[in-house]
């Protein structure tokens, strides 16, 4: 098997699989108890929240343990807005995660007016309307920092600082970037940032938000005392140690992962256009995280595409969406402009610290046969 789906989930490190191994057999405490032994429960919950916050350049105090990106993304909308009810605007993108997106829409259905600001045929915001539509009426505003999709990512400092000059509590969502490029928390005019360990080498099922200090956001889980009351419920102990030891090994690996898989997806884009003329990769004039190759083979339609890539051991996805029967194009190339005939043909190829130039090579040379297999079927 050839896993290029490393956007949906990652393979978690041989160091967190262990951690984890060992804390569920001899770290089973709740940490919330006084006796020593949930003492020594909670001390490693408090190392691993070090090692977040070092990822993030932040406090340790500002991090706060979730289940997953989809929570930290919820309770930073949720959260913030409950504290802004006097104002009712909401400002977001086009090309949001549907974590933010059906937020979103659930705000609108309440009243709130939500501002969705569009991108250029590249994937790169249109910071006029960002600026004019950001004002002293909106309360939150919730921006992606490397889209999940096609890789495109914005320059989060500087759009933040439009909605700093306003007064505009601003979240990012950072799940896909987190543990693949720096973050500055710190330095950074934003308020929240969330994040989830499994997209970089963690476990499933535990997330972190950022949460600066002085930024007041109400909870939406209610319980016990955890997590500076803000997420109750007794923590996800092996979880979150797993994803503090991934924390630690994305800091320090950081330069030569990066170095790397840039390299290895730069030469696969290259091996593929090379091969096949009706290949397009979509947002390649913008910045991009360095493992997201979003490529769209005009003419043919991705659900088939996938099939025969999962046949001959291949993992890879789609952006598009199965509706009522039909294939629809990815909400993301929509807002792009990319051509209905393009998108429909759209794979995202995402790698990872343990894809090799060899697997790369194998999909180099095999997607041109693999492709026109459709082609003699009429797909194209």
């Amino acid at each position: 098997m050839i896993y290029l789906d490393n956007n949906a989930t990652t393979q978690p490190l041989p160091e967190v699989i262990e951690a984890m191994r060992v804390c569920l057999h001899d770290a089973y405490a709740n940490p919330s108890s006084v006796h020593q032994f949930g003492q020594t429960v909670r001390h490693k919950v408090e190392c691993a929240r070090e090692k977040v916050a070092q990822l993030l350049a932040a406090s340790p105090k500002e991090i706060i343990f979730t289940s997953g990106g989809t929570e930290s993304i919820n309770l930073a909308i949720r959260g913030g807005l409950r504290i802004h009810s006097h104002r009712r605007r909401f400002v977001t993108t086009a090309v949001e995660h549907s974590a933010v997106l059906r937020v979103a829409e659930q705000l609108a259905a309440e009243g709130y007016t939500v501002d969705y600001i569009g991108v250029d045929h590249e994937g790169r915001i249109n910071e006029a309307e960002w600026a004019d539509k950001i004002t002293d009426q909106t309360a939150l505003v919730s921006l992606i920092h490397a889209n999940n999709e096609t890789g495109v990512m914005f320059d989060v400092p500087r759009l933040a600082a439009v909605a700093a000059q306003k007064g505009v509590p601003i979240h990012v969502d950072a799940v896909q970037s987190a543990g693949k490029v720096a973050i500055d928390a710190a330095s950074w005019p934003v308020q929240l940032i969330s994040i989830a360990g499994h997209k970089f080498h963690g476990p499933k099922g535990v997330g972190a938000l950022y949460v600066r200090r002085r930024t007041r956001i109400e909870p939406l889980i209610l319980g016990g005392s955890q997590e500076r009351l803000l997420r109750g419920g007794t923590e996800n102990v092996e979880g979150i140690v797993g994803m503090g030891v991934a924390s630690e090994i994305a800091v320090r690996d950081h330069a030569q992962t990066t170095e790397y898989v840039r390299r290895v997806r730069d030469e696969f884009e290259c091996g593929v256009r090379a091969s096949i003329p009706y290949a397009y990769v979509t947002g390649q004039g913008a910045e991009r995280i360095y493992n997201t190759s979003n490529i769209a083979f005009e003419g043919l339609e991705s659900e088939a595409i996938l099939i025969l890539l999962s046949e001959a051991g291949i993992c890879a996805s789609s952006g598009a969406a199965c509706s009522s029967g039909s294939l629809e194009p990815s909400h993301v190339l929509k807002a792009m402009g990319i051509e209905e005939r393009v998108a429909h043909g759209a794979i995202r190829f995402s790698l990872s610290r343990f894809n090799t130039r060899e697997e790369i090579d194998h999909v180099v040379s095999m997607l041109p046969e693999l492709l026109s297999r459709l082609a003699v079927l009429g797909a194209r």
